[in-house]
């Protein structure tokens, strides 16, 4: 078979019964010299004639391949085919039953061009909106350096997705596509991603240009809903530019903006370059990498902070805290990697390996000790069944009280209730951390029924000269001994402090004042006297 092929193309016809068929058949025989007909694309829609088509002309002494493609109204059905050889009469002309069809001949290079221009579209237009994607967009920013540029997100696309599905969310993309480019008549709209767009500027504003620029938008835009089944469908959006005096990183400056406006909250962000956005993402990915090279060489432990009994000063349990320790062994705070972990999704190991070791640091004392779990922790069913295995096989789970931290994002509450319920019945204890921190919710301390509340230290820390912290302190404290429970002050920092929580008549006590958190969990008494 020769390597040079050239081909010829059927225009203009639509089979609709099987005797065109018949007919396209007896003229492709007298049309090809060769029987090596290598390939067949065809823009019929009817795929029952098609395969008779398929059928028939495999009965040729050839190979035959025939591709459906999606069918078009708007353009004449085609028929293209391929030969290794030359056809026979490149005037030919074919006809058929009901239509008038005309041989054309196409070389192999304006076949091969036409293709590379469609697939060029392609790569370059958005195939949902058709509107010029990110590419075109970085494209366009290359042609001139004086522009420039602002990002529209959807902050509720994904919940939009989850309740009406994706049918329904493609059709809320495609409105909103239209919408922005009715409204933005200026610029030319482009769809960057799910639920982002964006737009070039033909000029550099300054941050007072676009912040009325944005302010004005963001009016214009804002009341925008999409109708489905008598139901409006609101659409939230938040947006994002840049007053940077070189476009250098522009999109990733923007970018940064706008997730810094989802962050707090706010319809748009400028970014300024007095701004500190890309140290913080080069400080967050060095994180990451300092994080994950922790978990993976067990480098999370705990530091232990004594408590105290207020009554006699002796140290009666300890609190287990998470630190990191890098590979210069200086020690991170969980502040500073926590959040990290849990955005590269490895903070269930951090979990494991605290509780592994605090488990193991205790194992042959008889001090009583303290973990920390959130409420993520809860709903992972992996540290679930994890921490409930640990507690079964631990000998003395009775020294050991969960501290959950008091949030108002539980949304499934049965799964909270039976998580403790099962701590309890194999003898650990819960603890209610930081209550009073601005969610206070009395009922949920019922429901938990915890063995501890440990006041937020925002509250102990000013209770010798905030009244009104006094004041929920000491109504925290009467609630929590009507329904039996313990209660630990946090945040103890001074001997003046100290003084107000035992007035208070608070069981325990921790704080620096008392203890600092440290490698060392074999203490049994301060250092020093607390009168």
């Amino acid at each position: 078979m020769s390597e040079e092929i050239d081909g010829f193309k059927i225009n203009n016809f639509s089979l609709s019964s099987s005797s065109e068929v018949f007919s396209v058949v007896r003229e492709v025989e007298k049309l090809i010299k060769s029987s090596n007909v290598i390939h067949i694309s065809s823009y019929i829609h009817n795929t029952v004639l098609v395969q008779t088509l398929k059928k028939e002309l495999s009965r040729l002494p050839s190979d035959i391949y025939i591709t459906l493609m999606k069918h078009d109204d708007k353009v004449n059905t085609s028929l293209t085919m391929f030969s290794s050889n030359s056809v026979c009469d490149e005037t030919a002309t074919i006809d058929v039953v009901l239509n008038e069809m005309y041989l054309e001949y196409i070389n192999k290079d304006e076949i091969a061009n036409k293709c590379r221009t469609q697939l060029f579209g392609k790569f370059f237009t958005d195939q949902l909106t058709s509107l010029p994607n990110v590419y075109q967009l970085r494209k366009d920013m290359q042609v001139d350096d004086e522009y420039g540029l602002v990002l529209i997100k959807i902050d509720n696309f994904a919940t939009i997705n989850n309740f009406y599905g994706f049918v329904i969310g493609d059709y809320v993309i495609e409105e909103i596509s239209k919408y922005l480019s009715k409204t933005i008549t200026e610029y030319k709209i482009y769809r960057l991603s799910g639920a982002e767009f964006g737009f070039i500027l033909d000029k550099k504003m300054s941050f007072y240009e676009l912040k009325l620029y944005l302010n004005e938008l963001y009016k214009k835009i804002n009341s925008f809903f999409v109708m489905h089944q008598k139901s409006k469908i609101f659409v939230d959006f938040t947006m994002a530019s840049s007053s940077s005096i070189d476009n250098e990183k522009i999109f990733s400056k923007v970018s940064m903006a706008l997730n810094y406006a989802k962050q707090i909250g706010v319809p748009f962000w400028i970014y300024e370059d007095r701004m500190n956005f890309e140290n913080d993402y080069e400080r967050n990915i060095e994180l990451s990498e300092i994080v994950r090279e922790a978990v993976k060489e067990s480098r999370i432990v705990p530091y232990f902070q004594a408590i105290i009994d207020n009554k006699t000063s002796k140290i009666v349990k300890y609190e287990c805290l998470a630190r990191l320790i890098d590979k210069d062994e200086k020690v991170l705070s969980p502040v500073l990697f926590i959040p990290i972990a849990k955005k590269i999704k490895i903070y269930n190991e951090i979990t494991k390996q605290m509780i592994d070791k605090s488990f193991e640091a205790f194992k042959d004392s008889d001090m009583e000790f303290n973990i920390n779990l959130s409420i993520e922790d809860i709903m992972s069913s992996e540290i679930f069944n994890f921490i409930l295995e640990k507690v079964k096989n631990f000998k003395a789970a009775s020294r050991v009280t969960f501290e959950l931290l008091e949030s108002e994002s539980v949304e499934d509450f049965q799964r909270v209730e039976r998580f403790i319920t099962e701590l309890k019945r194999y003898g650990a204890k819960v603890a209610i951390d930081d209550f009073g921190s601005g969610y206070s919710n009395f009922s949920y301390l019922i429901q938990i029924k915890a063995q501890y509340i440990k006041i937020d230290g925002s509250l102990i820390k000013d209770i010798d000269v905030d009244k009104s912290a006094l004041l929920v302190v000491e109504t925290i404290v009467s609630f929590a001994k009507k329904l039996g429970i313990k209660t630990v002050a946090e945040f103890v920092h001074s001997s003046v402090v100290m003084d107000k929580v035992k007035e208070l008549g608070i069981d325990y006590s921790q704080g620096f004042y008392i203890d600092k958190p440290s490698i060392n969990n074999s203490k049994r008494e301060l250092d020093y006297i607390i009168s």
